[in-house]
């Protein structure tokens, strides 16, 4: 997020010259029956729980692992045998002919380079969310994906959920109305909700390639926690905005088929963890959808707190003219139709004035006789998921059907940035004090 532009563009010009280790080549043919080989770049808390989910799938063999630090190399083969190819360098498995598709869990900084360069090794790709760091990351990826003829998918599940299936499907139906607003919130009281992982006892410059992680980021000496809880600085994640706002954003613009905010203001603070991360522990956003065909101009209220609730809770409220729409573990409907009269506020006109008004009032709205066809139901609409269900492993489900099928990905390039780009102008607005401008249709900045 203070990459500035000379910056960038040098590392974008880098990037496109390509790399020895790098040579497009003809993608192994995948039948029916063969598996599905797949390698793992970056194999950290979500890289890990990534391979596991896609692990799971029919026909899914891990081939490959790249990362940084020994240890979780070496925790690989012994999790998956000794025989497993690993590295340091992300290069060398994008290099291999055997590796069919490339799940992407590194830092944030990292997503756009190593996603283009994957697409360049006619990889398919998994890339886990925000989709880039910074907004002039985006629509390289974008184009990159275009040009290929490779699977792209985005790492947010609720893209995938049968949860969010069944809310998409009562919206389209009506079952709220108009839609008015959506308020959504994502609560952590935690310290490892708010990213203070375990730092392994071993950490050290000999342990962990910090060069490679640096990447671009600005040189600095080695700092285990900057490796391990990267989440927390700016030079390496995208804070709250990135690691959460981007899974709401997701949700909301997968039930209603929206294509995102034109209008962007956030602010909040670092009140509670002030361990020297540079990013806030609480952010409040808000943001203004315009209409489209899919859905009236609303309203949207975000909010991320890691000091509030138990545990954790995340979750939205669809408010329309006739109900809202809870979303969280499942679907709650709650209807409110519209009252059938108006009422009077007549009490301070003169006796004379308020035989008037009712007068006038009765023709437009005659009493009605009570009956039990005028009662209302007042109770709410619970759809409940199957226990144990996973939306996690139905994405990496969805991926690998594609990998397979070479039909779309449930969340492709175009659909990632759209949910990343509001997320990470929220950075851009609570750092630099200002509301963001933005066009969703050719995703861009604009000045007004």
């Amino acid at each position: 997020m203070n990459l500035n532009r000379r910056h960038f563009l040098k590392t974008s010009a880098g990037a496109a010259l390509g790399s020895p280790f790098l040579q497009a080549q003809t993608p192994r043919r995948i039948s029916a029956n063969d598996h599905v080989q797949v390698a793992i770049i970056g194999l950290g808390g979500q890289g890990t729980g990534d391979i596991r989910a896609s692990l799971a799938q029919q026909g899914v063999k891990l081939v490959a692992v790249a990362d940084v630090y020994d240890g979780r190399r070496e925790h690989a083969k012994e999790i998956w045998g000794a025989d497993l190819f690993t590295t340091r360098d992300y290069r060398e498995v994008l290099a291999r002919p055997d590796v069919d598709a490339v799940i992407i869990a590194t830092p944030d900084h990292w997503h756009s380079t190593i996603t283009t360069e994957a697409l360049g090794a006619r990889k398919d790709v998994y890339c886990e969310k925000p989709m880039v760091q910074l907004i002039p990351d985006g629509m390289p990826v974008v184009d990159a994906a275009h040009r290929s003829d490779r699977i792209i998918q985005i790492g947010s599940q609720r893209v995938s959920s049968i949860i969010y299936a069944k809310a998409r499907d009562l919206y389209r139906q009506g079952a709220i109305g108009e839609l008015n607003m959506i308020e959504a919130w994502y609560d952590r009281n935690s310290a490892i909700g708010a990213w203070e992982y375990s730092i392994p006892l071993d950490a050290s410059p000999q342990t962990v390639d910090w060069d490679r992680f640096l990447g671009r980021a600005p040189k600095r000496p080695f700092d285990a926690k900057r490796i391990f809880r990267w989440r927390n600085y700016r030079d390496y994640g995208t804070g709250v905005a990135g690691d959460l706002f981007v899974h709401l954003f997701s949700g909301i613009h997968f039930v209603l088929d929206s294509i995102g905010p034109e209008r962007v203001y956030s602010t909040g603070g670092l009140r509670f963890w002030k361990d020297g991360r540079d990013v806030p522990d609480v952010m409040l956003g808000l943001f203004d959808y315009p209409k489209t065909e899919s859905h009236p101009a609303f309203n949207l209220s975000l909010r991320v707190d890691f000091v509030d609730g138990a545990t954790e809770t995340s979750g939205f409220r669809f408010v329309g003219s006739e109900g809202i729409m809870t979303i969280g573990s499942n679907v709650t409907l709650s209807r409110h139709p519209r009252e059938s009269e108006p009422g009077y506020t007549i009490n301070t006109f003169t006796e004379a004035m308020q035989r008037e008004y009712l007068e006038d009032y009765r023709k437009k709205y005659p009493k009605t006789t009570p009956s039990a066809d005028s009662m209302r139901p007042d109770a709410d609409e619970k759809f409940l998921p199957p226990p144990g269900y996973s939306d996690h492993l139905d994405h990496h489900r969805h991926f690998i059907e594609s990998v397979r099928t070479r039909k779309p990905a449930v969340e492709d390039a175009v659909f990632g940035f759209r949910a990343a780009a509001p997320a990470l102008l929220s950075n851009v607005s609570y750092f630099e004090r200002r509301v963001c401008h933005w066009d969703p249709k050719a995703m861009r900045e604009t000045s007004a």
